[in-house]
């Protein structure tokens, strides 16, 4: 079996058994290590039991892989999703004798694709309701939040994390985003059998209605057609080198228009950042120079009224691949009942699609709330002399910081030793399943079906594009032009941001309905995710053609 001895660390365990790991970071898009205040936040949040290595968090699926109930719905669900994850974990149950013997009684099924029952028949209107919910709890906190100071303060904090996992449970929330992939699965599998195309979905789910991720991405096409007429604003964001420059826009021709677009989009967006689930990554609304340069690439790259523009061009791309698709169905023997049943299902990835996006946007502004509390004290400890940087605290955990905060005393010793093993952590790669015995098993796609040197993903956004492959690891240095094909190691909803500009997407990690595949899908980009070694083994500036119908990368020149 490939699988390969690892210096990574193991999670703490409190026995001698075998234990199945798998990465959360490679599902949440975020595989970077993280600090202690972040992990011990995400545990407390997190439903499943998540345990630590390596600055990474990781859930134990034994006894789900163990049991012959729910072993088909972990190993199918993740094949869809994730194929790299899934042929990894059949190969630690192909050792044989690492898994121990059934459990007697059987574990929860982990909530897969496909592991719930029907909901097709979901009313729409449910969407409005759900984020309806969020918004107003959020606003609530918000509210309360400032009335409290000191260890109060992060008391109410570990007591809302009850309401956030509420909320993150809503029985009706996973059934509409269940909804909108049953349905899309249902045209792929139809249209396929019927008309021989592959992935017909995708260019359905084009500028869905209600993605709060793809908004962001068109709402900063708006912030550069404010600042596109001002020669002196652009001049100076060019030079702009601090998280200060808003206060200084005023004095500028078309400064305040400027600085009111930027701080308008901050007002909707400035939760977010790359990395978001970590609460010690400095948010937008922290550091707002990090969308400079993604500001002006898009003032330098698109005409005045271009996010309007890309919103409508993708309503109406979907509007006549509709309308392609029920013409041919009808001329079809029983033509009107399969047109019939296809517009219900398409209506249907019309409508719940959007949603995708919405519940890590809950949460994330939720997290903006807490940090925003946090911080306060942090500054509290700076001003007593507890700790000499606000973000010492970064180096704590969430009951640990509510001890320093009582007693007004910080263990410095410890936050010196966290900071020397985040930094070791950081040079870390974590493996996506990783066993107890300090083994990480590798998968692989298994196809043989892919153009000689072609490198092979998952196929998740239909079409081919052939540009130039810009290699970027860090978003602040995205410097892209239309037409360029981005290549990466992840994307979470910061990178929507530069989507705007690009023709295609190739990252390292990434699934099915991973962020990065469904804004793509709703752009209408081609995409290829779980491209192992993708920025490695392509170059920057390299010309390839990305199939996101096949899952294929070429290296063309």
């Amino acid at each position: 079996m490939p699988v390969h001895s690892t210096r990574y660390p193991i999670p703490a365990r409190d026995d001698d058994e075998n234990h199945v790991y798998l990465s959360v970071g490679h599902q949440q898009m975020m595989t970077d290590a993280m600090k202690p205040l972040g992990l011990s936040l995400w545990q407390l949040i997190a439903r499943p039991v998540m345990h630590e290595a390596g600055g990474r968090l990781f859930v134990d699926v034994t006894a789900q892989l163990a049991s012959p109930a729910t072993r088909p719905i972990l190993i199918d669900g993740f094949r869809k999703a994730d194929p790299l994850t899934a042929d990894a974990m059949q190969r630690v149950i192909d050792r044989g004798d690492f898994l121990p013997p059934a459990p007697d009684a059987t574990p929860t099924p982990p909530r897969l694709p496909g592991s719930a029952p029907s909901t097709l028949d979901i009313d729409p209107a449910i969407v409005t309701v759900l984020r309806q919910r969020t918004e107003s709890s959020i606003a609530a906190l918000r509210e309360a939040v400032r009335t409290t100071s000191g260890v109060e303060r992060i008391d109410f904090v570990l007591a809302d994390i009850a309401e956030l996992k509420r909320l993150m449970a809503d029985p009706q929330s996973m059934p509409v985003i269940l909804a909108a992939m049953e349905a899309a699965a249902w045209l792929n599998d139809h249209i396929q059998e019927w008309l021989g195309e592959a992935n017909a979905a995708d260019a359905l789910a084009q500028s869905a209605p209600g993605n709060v991720t793809s908004e962001m991405g068109l709402a900063l096409l708006d912030v550069a057609d404010a600042i596109r007429p001002h020669a002196d604003v652009i001049a100076f964001l060019s030079g702009v080198d601090d998280d200060g420059f808003l206060d200084q826009l005023s004095g500028l021709g078309g400064g305040p228009q400027a600085r009111d677009a930027i701080r308008g989009f901050l007002d909707s967006y400035g939760m977010r950042c790359v990395g978001e689930i970590d609460i010690t990554r400095p948010r937008w609304s922290e550091r707002p120079s990090t969308l400079v340069p993604v500001i002006l690439g898009n003032v330098r790259n698109f005409e005045p009224g271009a996010g309007t523009r890309r919103f409508e061009q993708g309503e109406q791309r979907a509007l006549q691949k509709e309308q392609d698709l029920l013409r041919r169905l009808s001329a079809l023997p029983d033509g009107e009942q399969k047109a019939a049943e296809s517009k219900r299902m398409i209506d249907r990835v019309r409508a719940f699609t959007g949603y995708r996006e919405f519940p890590k946007f809950g949460i994330v502004c939720r997290l903006a709330v807490y940090k925003e509390a946090i911080m306060a004290e942090a500054d509290e400890l700076v001003a007593k002399h507890v700790i000499r940087d606000r973000e010492d605290i970064f180096f704590l955990t969430m009951h640990e910081l509510r001890e320093a905060v009582a007693a007004q005393r910080v263990d410095g010793d410890l936050v010196t030793r966290r900071r020397d093993a985040f930094a070791s952590h950081e040079a870390l790669t974590p493996p996506r399943v990783l066993t107890s015995d300090g083994v990480m098993a590798t998968g692989s796609y298994g196809r043989d079906d892919a153009p000689a040197g072609a490198l092979v993903g998952l196929a998740v956004s239909a079409g081919t594009i052939e540009g130039r492959a810009r290699v970027i690891l860090d978003i602040a240095e995205a410097d892209v032009e239309p037409g360029d094909i981005l290549v990466t190691t992840f994307t979470d909803p910061s990178w929507t941001s530069v989507f705007v500009a690009i023709a295609g997407l190739v990252t390292e990690v990434g699934g099915l309905m991973t962020h990065g595949a469904v804004i793509a899908r709703e752009y209408g980009l081609p995409a290829v995710v779980g491209v192992e070694h993708a920025t490695q083994l392509i170059r920057d500036g390299q010309r390839i053609r990305v199939n996101g119908t096949t899952g294929t990368v070429e290296l063309l020149a």
